[in-house]
């Protein structure tokens, strides 16, 4: 039996063994599962309604920017027909209803193109025992994905109740009852308010489980380009972020953690410190769940704790980190390119023969470094234990992952700790670590009574990051007689991130390929006539995580970047070359047709204010169920500095359910992107990151944002993802157009031109 058969086997045997005892969909009526006021009724875990005809939402996903909430408010509002005024939203509590089926139910190693047996009945197998497993999470832009059907079915089936109610009270068909705006009607101008409606249901409503959905061409609200609903507090500075939690008797901690990532504290003193003014006490802490150990000292005010640890003494245990460095990780993956082709991801003809075989190939490997996820609001945690039980204060994307984490360093039934979710001042993948709970409930537990808020200085988050996986990607091709690809090979080599988060979070041994290693690169809508693509892994001791974008953040980078390689082999225009890949994907197509039309690709352009040559670059990608195609501008200064003057993006992300934070959406990632392109890298050397804060990894400035165009498909189809998907195409776009501007290929990141 082949290695990827006896491995996807195996994954269909465990998930045929929870197909028969998964939950109900997660729509349906769950007695008890929110907590109502009076006046306020829930017939499901998604919506509640008040007799004073509010709407409450309930939101099982973070907010850290994306504007999700307002998106699932939408859905919600739309399916119920009440007025926008009338919506409010509430968290979730933490229950299995809420768990993410999406997100990780696309992790089996197939291509989206696949419709085979074996894979539709490895996504069925993943999809029944996520919903078996519940994990409560926000990520790979999954949230509305995720909730499109669920939070829709949930509040048509409220809306269905209460038309029932009405129609009962009427005597009258509940076909005849129309709503709108909140407002119920019936022939011959009977009208009663959603409020009033909720009063007749009476102590237990039967509830309408099989309400129809309306079609999009009914679609009132959901599509139309809606503020975010929070814009207002989070301007006014009224949203509460981790870093904003104020309770009563609060205290400050805050750490230092070992210099080498991973850790320990051997021996320390802190007798001077706790003699400083405001200091309540010194504390230390382990390593825990991957994470670095420290010490920390608490106070009244968190300056005066952090000067404090100034004049704590510390014997350092350095662990397994000791001596890596960085750069010969970097080599160690390009000796691995030599001598694995790795897991075949994708595989059709004889690729490596043809190759071998031709008279016209070409060959090229390219490199990304590891990369800190450097969120704006530090990594924090309020945690008050008080001996039986535990209230934790978190931004975080796991939340159910976080609460557990607590419960067990404060020996507690999970059940015992109450988690709030607050505001997230980002997260890109870092929230989904919960180290710095782990380590808030460790300090908390030696201050009982109180509560604890711990704050990571910038330095603490850079150096003590999960980080994204540095990469190395070869690639060849033969090009037939006309310049087309007649093979493709391409393996990479790095670490997996899937065999190291689900042990240390979930508990959950992890087998088999990771796809996150080699995603945006077998994942792809290009059609060649042979191929195989391939990732090797290799096992480095640093810490990695779930970075925006995750593969397809670099592998999307190799992958045009080697495709322009081919296109100008083969003489052709890069555009028209991508185009002929796509011939059997008219929907893919259409968005390179898009970007490349709105952007003037093949038009002459003026040369930039400093009089160099402008040049254009073009890059398709598709990730998380979208595709997504940038054309990027570029000029080259005389001292080789790389200027991004307007960027033009392209997406298809089926159904808009709220252009204007898609549209936000593809702002934030290019920024995010082009600041990781031009300056993102992480070095280590001897253990130690050597970058501390924004002046060594520094983010896109403002004055070098470039100018940025979005222009959004029209379409009919469910939801794809929006948050992490306009980051993949950005860097190679830029490259490529480097490349058309200089000549130059630049094959790693972040992208500098030889001097």
């Amino acid at each position: 039996m082949k290695r990827r058969s006896f491995l996807l086997a195996a994954t269909l045997c465990g998930g045929a063994l929870v197909v028969g005892c998964a939950r109900p969909d997660r729509q349906k009526v769950r007695g008890g599962a929110l907590a109502v006021r009076d006046g306020q009724v829930a017939l499901n875990g998604w919506v509640k309604v008040d007799r004073d005809g509010i709407v409450t939402a309930v939101m099982a996903k973070s907010e850290m920017g994306q504007g999700v909430h307002t998106a699932l408010m939408m859905l919600v509002a739309e399916e119920m027909d009440c007025a926008w005024s009338q919506m409010r939203f509430d968290y979730a509590p933490i229950d299995p209803l809420y768990g993410n089926v999406t997100a990780l139910s696309e992790g089996v190693p197939f291509r989206p193109d696949d419709a085979g047996t074996l894979a539709r009945s490895a996504r069925a197998a993943m999809e029944a025992l996520m919903r078996q497993l519940g994990f409560m999470m926000t990520g790979g832009s999954s949230s509305v994905r995720d909730l499109w059907l669920p939070m829709r079915q949930a509040a048509a089936a409220t809306r269905a109740t209460l038309v029932a109610a009405v129609a009962a009270e009427w005597k009258v068909a509940a076909a005849d009852v129309a709503a709108s705006d909140g407002v119920f009607s019936a022939p011959g101008g009977r009208t009663i308010k959603l409020g009033d409606a909720v009063a007749l249901l009476g102590p237990d409503p039967r509830v309408v489980d099989n309400a129809s959905l309306k079609t999009p061409a009914q679609f009132k609200l959901i599509g139309r380009p809606l503020p975010r609903y929070d814009g207002a507090a989070l301007v006014e500075g009224k949203a509460t972020f981790g870093i904003d939690v104020r309770t009563e008797g609060l205290l400050h901690a805050a750490v230092r953690m070992a210099p080498v990532r991973g850790g320990s504290v051997r021996y320390f003193d802190g007798v001077q410190a706790r003699a400083l003014k405001g200091v309540v006490g010194v504390a230390s802490f382990p390593a825990a769940l991957d994470g670095t150990g420290g010490v920390a000292v608490v106070a009244d005010r968190w300056w005066r704790a952090s000067q404090a640890l100034d004049k704590v003494a510390v014997e350092w245990d350095e662990g397994p980190m000791a001596g890596f460095s960085s750069a010969a990780a970097i080599d160690t993956l390009r000796h691995a390119l030599d001598a694995d082709d790795g897991f075949a991801f994708w595989k059709q003809g004889d690729a490596k023969a043809i190759i071998a075989a031709s008279a016209r190939t070409l060959t090229a490997d390219y490199t990304a470094p590891y990369l800190a996820h450097a969120t704006m609001e530090p990594m924090n945690c309020t945690v008050h234990f008080r001996g039986d039980a535990a209230t934790v204060w978190a931004p975080t994307q796991v939340p159910d992952f976080a609460r557990k984490a607590a419960a067990a360093v404060l020996g507690l039934d999970p059940g015992k700790v109450a988690l709030h979710v607050t505001y997230l001042g980002g997260g890109f993948g870092r929230r989904l670590e919960v180290d710095h709970v782990a380590q808030a409930a460790a300090i908390a537990k030696q201050f009982p009574g109180k509560p604890v808020q711990v704050l990571w200085s910038r330095e603490d988050d850079m150096r003590n990051d999960f980080y994204r996986p540095a990469c190395a990607s070869r690639f060849a091709a033969a090009l037939d007689e006309h310049g087309r690809i007649a093979a493709w090979h391409n393996v990479s080599a790095g670490q997996a991130i899937v065999p190291g988060y689900f042990p240390r979070n979930a508990g959950l041994p992890i087998v088999g390929p990771d796809k996150t290693t080699s995603e945006g690169a077998f994942d792809v809508a290009y059609e060649f006539p042979a191929v195989r693509v391939g990732h090797a892994r290799v096992d480095l001791p640093v810490p990695i995580g779930f970075w925006r974008g995750v593969g397809h953040s670099h592998q999307a980078f190799f992958k045009e970047g080697f495709l322009d390689e081919c296109a100008h082999a083969a003489a052709a225009d890069p555009f028209a070359y991508r185009r002929a890949l796509l011939a059997r994907h008219p929907r893919q197509r259409a968005v390179l047709e898009l970007a490349a039309a709105k952007a003037g690709w093949g038009e002459p352009q003026a040369p930039a204010a400093d009089g160099a040559k402008k040049a254009r670059g073009i890059a398709f990608h598709e990730s998380f169920g979208s595709t997504v195609v940038q054309v990027a501008e570029v000029s080259v200064g005389s001292n080789r500095a790389i200027r991004v003057h307007r960027v033009v993006c392209a997406i298809d992300c089926g159904l808009p359910v709220n252009p204007n934070t898609i549209a936000q959406q593809m702002d934030s990632a290019i920024v995010f992107a082009l600041g990781a392109a031009l300056r993102g890298r992480i070095d280590i050397d001897a253990g130690r990151v050597k970058q501390g804060n924004f002046d060594e990894y520094e983010p896109l400035r403002l004055a070098e944002c470039p100018v940025i165009e979005t222009h959004i498909v029209p379409s009919t189809e469910p939801p794809g993802g929006v948050g992490e998907v306009g980051l993949p195409p950005l860097a190679p776009a830029v490259a490529n157009a480097v490349f058309a501007a200089t000549g130059q290929r630049l094959r790693s990141l972040p992208l500098a031109l030889a001097a």
